[in-house]
């Protein structure tokens, strides 16, 4: 099966020479979520823009279903959602009018019953009748996104949907995602909380500088880069590392009362038992031993790190 959206050497310079996007390719399937990570001014918005056709390519082309969005941009536009950064709402409408001028922008009938399936699943039904103005930053969000799945697109694009809105909303937001997975909705996701990519995405993209450094699946990114530390906590601390356990991979915490060893998870052998035996031979007593696996945050830092770096 053909990927539903597909974005092909995505280019977008502005006068002045600057390029928001360089290049960028990417194939989404059907179904799956992605979430989109990058520091601000990475061109996460940008590249949502210019699928969305707000924002004209300088180069490279997009399809969406197979519809190419410059040549057969209404076919490929009903196909889309977009739930935008900002909150851009009408404050004396009601809920329900404001979803059912989105659903008849895209030439959609104006079924009441439609509605209610969509205002229900974003728990907004009872709040139909209420305005825009009446409503907190959490639900007006719930709107926004009631507006984009208005015209039941297929691919729906969430630009920091949860900027601003508090940790309890935050997981009320990732339920509902899961729920249009479910129901066969390709969702991209840009964000800054590595916490949300982690949850919800199927796979990582990371975006620095208008390139897309790596896009994989979480699972499979965790275990390639992902590293695991192993902190040996001491009954008594020490002043400094004993020359038999002086290393790279080990490192002695500021209070002198952990060890602390690295190692790659996917080396044949750890070297964790070489390392204990080594802590044995010093005199040295063990008051606990706890493994730590790192994060998608601290991935995505190295990456960002790395590209910096090459690019100096």
């Amino acid at each position: 099966m053909p990927p539903i959206l597909k974005i092909s050497n995505l280019r977008k310079s502005y006068d002045g020479g600057f390029e928001a996007l360089k290049g960028v390719s990417l194939e989404i399937e059907e179904g799956e979520i992605i979430a989109l990570l990058g520091p601000n001014g990475a061109g996460k918005t940008t590249l949502i823009s210019t699928v969305c056709g707000i924002t004209t390519a300088t180069a490279g082309s997009v399809t969406v279903g197979g519809h190419d969005i410059q040549t057969e941009y209404r076919e490929a536009r009903s196909m889309i959602g977009l739930v935008p950064q900002e909150i851009a709402l009408e404050p004396f409408e009601k809920v329900i009018n404001t979803v059912r001028f989105s659903r008849g922008l895209f030439g959609k009938s104006s079924k009441d019953e439609k509605l209610e399936q969509i205002l229900r699943q974003l728990s907004l039904w009872d709040k139909k009748d209420s305005q825009i103005r009446e409503l907190s930053g959490g639900m007006k969000r719930r709107v926004l996104i009631a507006k984009a799945l208005a015209h039941e697109p297929r691919v729906l694009f969430l630009d920091e949907p949860t900027a601003g809105v508090d940790v309890e909303l935050r997981k009320d937001m990732w339920d509902i995602v899961a729920g249009l997975k479910s129901d066969g909705v390709t969702i991209v996701l840009t964000t800054h909380y590595i916490e949300e990519a982690e949850a919800i995405a199927d796979r990582i993209g990371v975006i620095a500088k208008g390139e897309l450094l790596l896009v994989e699946d979480k699972a499979k990114l965790m275990a390639r880069m992902g590293k695991k530390q192993l902190h040996v906590q001491l009954t008594e601390p020490i002043d400094a590392l004993p020359a038999s356990l002086k290393s790279e991979h080990v490192t002695l915490s500021e209070d002198g009362a952990e060890l602390i060893y690295t190692y790659d998870t996917r080396g044949e052998r750890t070297g964790i038992t070489k390392l204990l035996a080594q802590v044995a031979n010093e005199g040295l007593t063990l008051r606990d031993v706890v493994t730590r696996q790192s994060s998608l945050e601290d991935i995505f830092v190295d990456l960002v790190h790395e590209d910096k770096e090459a690019a100096a």
